[in-house]
């Protein structure tokens, strides 16, 4: 049997002059595209112009909302009332759907960002407030979250459609939870030992942390950080070991229905 997967990497990061990531290049190697909506970056016309890219390349693609915090790129810890954040990610999953729609695009899946998708991933109130606001906007929409996450388990019992994704360039704590990026281990350096990390959780199906801690989980995703100096190379070594693996790169749609 064929196994499938979906690559997937957060695009649209820029903001006015401000340029992040190196979109156009990484397209060609992905299957789902998750745009930022304006909070941590993506100002209107960036969000139009990586849809159009999208359409384009024929990649799948979703919202990546964040907490309210463009200078600190999305990153920063925030307390918000429970009904605050709420209109606050229906706000930008709303931005994001109306983008797609006048580019002819249908919007997938949603995928928080930055310190809102890590703080969601281990506070299970929190996760909740995350997954009701996107069952209020639209409860067909994918939810791509984190592996071994609270957010992911918010998103099952909510009835959503949960495709789990693995980071190919982070590495994971005992617990399931990413290596803080304050510390030097945080990052996975180099397209070769992104792909070594990738294929080792596949094999294992399991989370694998930097004490060798295994944590078995389903693996629908893996997320290139399109931020990172390495993302093209990384993406390009991962999609070509995969497929020289014998794996099926898919959209999200395909994976949530398997």
């Amino acid at each position: 049997m064929t196994h499938i997967l979906n690559l997937n990497a957060d695009l649209g990061e820029s903001f006015g002059a401000w340029q992040m990531g190196q979109d156009a290049e990484l397209l060609g190697s992905l299957d789902s595209a998750s745009i930022a909506c304006g909070f941590h970056a993506g100002d209107p016309l960036v969000m139009r112009d990586t849809l159009r890219r999208t359409r384009a390349a024929g990649v799948g693609v979703g919202a990546h909302p964040a907490y309210p915090d463009l200078q600190g790129f999305g990153r920063r810890p925030m307390t918000l009332p429970a009904a605050e954040l709420e209109a606050i990610l229906i706000y930008q999953i709303a931005a994001l759907a109306g983008m797609a729609r006048a580019e002819g695009l249908a919007m997938g899946h949603v995928k928080p960002h930055g310190a809102l998708s890590n703080m969601a991933c281990v506070d299970a109130t929190l996760a909740g407030t995350v997954v009701t606001a996107i069952r209020a906007f639209d409860a067909s929409l994918i939810l791509l979250a984190p592996a071994c996450s609270a957010l992911a388990d918010a998103g099952r019992r909510a009835g959503l459609r949960v495709v789990e994704e693995i980071f190919a360039d982070r590495a994971y704590q005992d617990d399931g939870s990413l290596v803080p990026r304050s510390r030097p281990d945080a990052m996975i350096h180099g397209a070769a030992a992104a792909l070594a990390h990738v294929l080792a959780m596949l094999e294992a199906g399991a989370i694998i942390s930097v004490n060798g801690i295994h944590r078995p989980t389903p693996i629908g995703s893996i997320c290139v950080h399109g931020d990172g100096p390495e993302a093209v190379a990384t993406a390009r070594v991962l999609r070509a070991g995969l497929l020289e693996r014998g794996y099926r790169l898919v959209g999200l749609e395909a994976i949530a229905t398997d």
